[in-house]
């Protein structure tokens, strides 16, 4: 599993390698609803035996997805992919309604890993529904979480709010009463210029009783924003398609660093650390550990590291696991 580090660029003895400062940001890589995720697979291959499929890429990861496969995961784009007599494990980012209704109606055994936090949303956006109003969604087209909301509730009640540009032009149906949800894994800046537009165009406009931004996708945030001044570059561990991951080199970009997305170790360019003193390292919610000390041991490679973690704050969250999972 562990990607070939690149050699060392000359003949140098550590002693004689430039200094480098690694400011690693705390908290950061795996939430609880991705612990919880990839514990269910594995518990769902223990319990029912290998194969079992998993709709969709469980979490946003290419290691986290090659790990679980080499267990007995087989990860498949739609139900129709799935065998009648086999379990299905749904992602963690939720899916619409229409599938698990079809797991049903083809008799299905299923296990729903969609995150907590995330099924909260869905819940709000059914309540807000009952109560007769059109529901404005911040999110980006396309994301495995937002093609789960929206499949949450008839077509033509909730309509797609994806920048400020469309905070500004958004024309709801003419004397709906409105309310407005997010997607968990924004940017938590962006998304407050967008529902404050929103709420200057509507004052009527319902919003969410508490934050729907998770407190992992913003506590990976302020993390990316206290290392991010002292850093000369800010290495993120994420995926391309991992929204949460992208925004924090939005992050670091907008606190006037220059950041780089990378999967894992190899990856990095040693070019990039021309000139570099200073690097931010972070993990996306759905990047293990192994992937950072894999860069650190890349970096040290390179360089005479002198690591410092920057704790913004100290997450504790468990979700429980679902209960067909422990009976």
């Amino acid at each position: 599993m562990n990607a070939p580090l690149h050699p060392l660029p000359n003949a140098e003895t550590t002693a004689e390698l430039p200094g480098l400062t690694l400011l690693i940001a705390a908290p950061r890589g795996f939430c609880a609803g991705v612990d919880r995720a990839i514990e269910i697979v594995e518990r769902a291959i223990e319990k029912y035996g290998a194969p079992v499929y998993v709709r969709h890429e469980i979490v946003h990861n290419r290691y986290v997805v090659e790990a679980l496969k080499a267990k007995g995961a087989v990860f498949v784009e739609e139900l129709d992919d799935v065998p009648d007599d086999a379990p299905v494990v749904f992602s963690a980012h939720g899916v619409p309604k229409s599938v698990p209704a079809e797991a049903e109606r083809r008799k299905l055994v299923y296990v729903d890993a969609t995150c907590p936090l995330v099924s909260k949303v869905h819940r709000q956006a059914e309540r807000q529904l009952e109560k007769g109003r059109h529901i404005l969604f911040i999110g980006h087209d396309g994301h495995p979480e937002v093609i789960g909301t929206m499949g949450q509730v008839p077509p033509g009640t909730m309509t797609l709010v994806e920048t400020l540009e469309d905070a500004r032009t958004v024309t709801p149906p003419a004397g709906a009463q409105l309310a407005y949800l997010t997607q968990t894994t924004l940017s938590v800046d962006d998304t407050a210029e967008i529902t404050a537009e929103l709420e200057r165009r509507f004052p009527d406009i319902a919003g969410p009783k508490a934050e729907d931004i998770c407190y992992a996708t913003s506590n990976r945030q302020a993390a990316v924003k206290q290392i991010a001044p002292g850093s000369d570059l800010v290495l993120v561990i994420g995926a391309p398609n991992s929204s949460n991951s992208v925004r924090l080199v939005e992050v670091a970009e907008r606190c006037g660093t220059p950041a780089r997305l990378i999967q894992r170790a190899a990856d990095i360019d040693p070019a990039w650390l021309e000139g570099v003193g200073s690097i931010g390292l972070t993990a996306g919610a759905s990047a293990p550990e192994e992937l950072v000390r894999e860069v650190v041991d890349q970096l040290k490679q390179w360089r005479q590291v002198e690591e410092h973690t920057l704790v913004s704050t100290v997450e504790n969250m468990i979700f429980k696991l679902p209960r067909q999972l422990t009976d």
